[in-house]
């Protein structure tokens, strides 16, 4: 760990959201440290997400089934069912607008929550939880809005680092399953940060055995945390 002047706290073995019947332990850094883009960028690097105002990561001395991974945008290829989704969707308008309370979004999350995660520790949703999920006090946060003749039909929440945006989350219609919303909506935040002359979009923890986590991979190629090393799977 060479995060410089920052102080880790471990919580104690809880169950594991992704493997049942497993334990897991999570790592966070100080919330009292003084978090700014500099140093989110850093430990990003290092495999640490952001969930509200904590910066954390799995610390499971058992088990390291948890991977962090990362899309280098400059070299990623769309294959042919990702190329469908995008043209699938290139009648959506897309807007950036600042991360700031909007009942009609939150009634998107909680559809989106209450009808596809209602064996997850988020549910039932609640505006509360979004408010803390999504933003917090100190990080660049972008919602991009997705829109289909005027109706909301996805966000993707994305914080700007230094070296890339991470994908904090994305949430969209659950009766638009045709539409893939969730691939399209990695593809088009791709697509954003080669715009934004950025190398990565951060897309979180790969899972081998979860099915839940397992679309990651199929962008490739894609890096991979491993021993604290970023290695590129084609």
């Amino acid at each position: 760990m060479t995060a410089t002047g920052v102080k880790f706290f471990s919580t104690t073995a809880h169950a594991c959201s992704y493997l049942q019947g497993e334990q897991a332990i999570t790592l966070f850094a100080d919330p009292k440290s003084r978090m700014d883009q500099r140093l989110y960028s850093e430990l990003s690097d290092l495999g640490f997400r952001r969930s509200g105002n904590y910066v954390y990561r799995p610390h499971c001395g058992h088990c390291n089934a948890c991977v962090a991974v990362r899309i280098p945008v400059e070299y990623f290829t769309p294959n042919r069912q990702q190329q469908r989704v995008w043209k699938r969707n290139q009648d959506l308008t897309v807007h950036l607008l600042e991360p700031e309370f909007c009942q009609e979004h939150y009634e998107l999350y909680e559809r989106y929550i209450n009808e596809r995660h209602s064996d997850g520790d988020m549910y039932p949703a609640s505006v509360e939880q979004y408010r803390s999920f999504l933003t917090s006090d100190w990080s660049d946060t972008l919602f991009y809005e997705f829109r289909d003749a005027g109706r909301v039909v996805a966000i993707a929440v994305c914080d700007m680092l230094e070296n890339g945006l991470s994908a904090v989350y994305t949430f969209f219609d659950p009766d638009e399953a045709k539409r893939s919303l969730g691939a399209y909506a990695i593809l088009w935040q791709i697509e954003e940060t080669r715009r934004l002359g950025l190398p990565s979009l951060y897309l979180g923890y790969w899972i081998k055995n979860c099915q839940k986590m397992n679309y990651k991979i199929a962008y490739r190629p894609i890096e991979l945390l491993i021993n604290n090393e970023w290695l590129t799977a084609r």
